[in-house]
């Protein structure tokens, strides 16, 4: 038999046992609750990525991002959602360092390429009421990178394709990760995951969340706010929610797992002023950018009268 007969066959054989496999997040894996993290690795499955590779190639698709977005360059406002962000990293289970950046959008909407490059948009920020509920946004895109949802979702796709497999083992990986690179303007090929890889995200993204000290019951609230603003208004929210919704399903999840699985804690972080700080502050920015300044956000001109500044009125 012909031995490119023999590979294809091995590697017809091998796909057949791959699209066997469990998408992600099977019934039966042990979960382990966030005492545990650090003891465990959400990233483990096939794929066809180094984290060398996978890295690059975020690399290569925040640069296309940039070029195709209206990016936040305020200080103050990119400062503070980078180091909310970090925070969450910090305490979760991301092998990556990332790069946390603020769109200027009026989706609201996050998200994070492969290898740790994570952007916020403004519509997000001004959405959110709390910190803890812009936290557990953030901390779901963080768990999308800590699990490799974005590579593995690419592998699992690549494997479906018989005829581009024999590129992958003869060492044209590379290739297919720069021809994926140059076909997309933003890249939300490797933004729509399995409903699996999505309970996956809920469930490591809540962990996350509660490790940094904030109440995870924020994160199921502004889903639920989600929720609402979609029923009543169909396409108002971005197409990457709209392709994996909050369903009431993943929200009893969410909240069965808050109630079973975490332990009750003194206190948490639900709110602070600085969130409302940048909120106010972006809020502004973007209503002097628009030409639609409100009184609510710019200075009252008050003229001193004599009765004001304590001088007695002139006499006639």
């Amino acid at each position: 038999m012909p031995q490119d007969r023999i590979i294809s066959r091995a590697l017809a054989a091998f796909v057949a046992a791959t699209l066997c496999l469990p998408a992600a997040f099977p019934k039966d894996k042990p979960r382990k609750g966030p005492d545990e993290l650090g003891n465990s690795d959400p990233g483990k499955g096939i794929n066809f990525y180094s984290l060398e590779r996978e890295i690059a190639l975020g690399k290569q698709m925040s640069r296309e991002v940039e070029r195709e977005a209206r990016m936040v360059y305020d200080g103050a406002i990119t400062e503070y959602v980078n180091r909310l962000g970090q925070n969450l990293v910090r305490n979760s289970e991301a092998k990556v360092p990332f790069t946390i950046k603020v769109i200027d959008s009026d989706e609201v909407n996050a998200f994070a390429l492969p290898g740790g490059y994570m952007f916020v948009n403004t519509g997000l920020i001004l959405k959110a009421d709390s910190e803890a509920e812009l936290a557990g946004v953030m901390a779901h895109e963080i768990a999308h990178v800590a699990a490799r949802h974005g590579t593995r979702q690419a592998t699992r796709g690549e494997l479906i394709n018989y005829g581009s497999i024999p590129l992958v083992f003869l060492g044209g990986w590379a290739g297919y990760a720069v021809r994926q690179v140059a076909a997309i303007a933003l890249p939300m090929g490797f933004l729509r995951f399995s409903r699996g890889m999505e309970t996956e995200a809920d469930y490591l993204g809540l962990q996350y969340v509660y490790k940094s000290g904030y109440d995870p019951l924020a994160y199921v609230d502004f889903f639920e706010k989600i929720q609402a603003i979609e029923r009543s208004r169909p396409g108002a929210i971005s197409k990457v929610f709209s392709t994996h919704p909050m369903t009431g399903d993943r929200i009893r999840h969410a909240q069965k797992q808050i109630q079973t699985e975490f332990k009750a804690l003194p206190d948490y972080v639900v709110d602070t002023s600085e969130f409302h700080e940048v909120r106010d502050r972006l809020a502004r920015i973007q209503a002097r950018r628009k030409g639609q300044e409100q009184n609510e956000y710019l200075p009252v001109l008050r003229r001193r009268t004599a009765a004001r500044s304590g001088a007695s009125a002139p006499t006639q």
